[in-house]
């Protein structure tokens, strides 16, 4: 059983929280990581700083930015990744990002420094299926879990080729625009996961919007998992180093909230 199936079979909904590697800056950002597992993360995606994160909003964009202008590099990613593992042996680590920092020195590099610094999985927002050679293989052969979007306009003509070669969980993006500013209807959301789950046995998480406890739990009573992110980012926004307490506090009630929902 890998790290990632583990945190999807505890018996009840998953935590999955997202942060940027090196927001507001590097050093900072190993207490924040620190933060999320202490409040009961069951999975943590860390999120590669970008120039255009043309999927993200505003909260996130400008995390990227703060993240770039204090000098973070791929290898202080790797570097926060390789002494998470080494501090949380247990806890499943994602990179979340897109094409260029993953493929500029080749898919197979790449995915070598995944699995030196003991990464789970890897979402990279804009390389589609079709696309799949440029990173998937590289992933597939080291352990390394190539975790798919899947959106509301997901047919069931586009899903086999979203779930091929896809592994750990089915990311969900739950509104068709960008992280942060809207949430789906429940009712849509509901549909959408029993669709998903009647096409694969690989976990369904939901993200994209998720912002409070509240909206996590009534979430949670129907997917596998629910990622927050904007909510948690805007906390490190407003409070820079000393985010950790803060991060914490809101990954803790987001924690009793899904973990508690079914």
């Amino acid at each position: 059983m890998t790290r990632l199936s583990a945190a999807f079979a505890k018996g009840h909904p998953t935590l999955v929280t997202f942060i940027t590697a090196g927001d507001p800056s590097p050093s900072a950002t190993p207490a924040i990581l620190d933060a999320l597992v202490a409040g009961g993360a069951d999975v943590i995606e860390l999120g590669m700083p970008f120039t255009d994160p043309m999927a993200d909003g505003p909260a996130i964009q400008e995390a990227n930015l703060r993240s770039l202008a204090a000098g973070t590099r791929t290898a202080d990613i790797f570097r926060l990744a390789a002494d998470f593992r080494a501090r949380h042996p247990e806890v499943p680590l994602v990179l979340m990002g897109y094409a260029n920092p993953m493929t500029t020195r080749g898919g197979e590099w790449f995915a070598a420094e995944c699995h030196k610094a003991g990464v789970d999985g890897v979402i990279c927002v804009d390389i589609p299926p079709e696309e799949d050679p440029e990173l998937g293989p590289a992933l597939r052969a080291v352990g390394v879990s190539l975790i798919r979007l899947a959106t509301p306009t997901s047919d069931a003509a586009r899903l086999p080729a979203i779930l091929e070669g896809s592994s750990g969980f089915l990311y969900y993006v739950s509104v068709a625009g960008i992280t942060g500013k809207q949430q789906a209807a429940l009712g849509a959301i509901e549909q959408a996961v029993a669709r998903l789950k009647a096409a694969t046995d690989i976990p369904v998480a939901v993200g994209f919007g998720v912002r409070t406890p509240e909206q996590a739990a009534a979430i949670a009573k129907h997917a596998d998992g629910v990622v927050v992110g904007s909510a948690l980012v805007d906390l490190v926004a407003l409070h820079g180093a000393n985010a950790a307490g803060p991060v914490e506090e809101l990954t803790r009630a987001l924690a009793e909230a899904v973990h508690s929902a079914r």
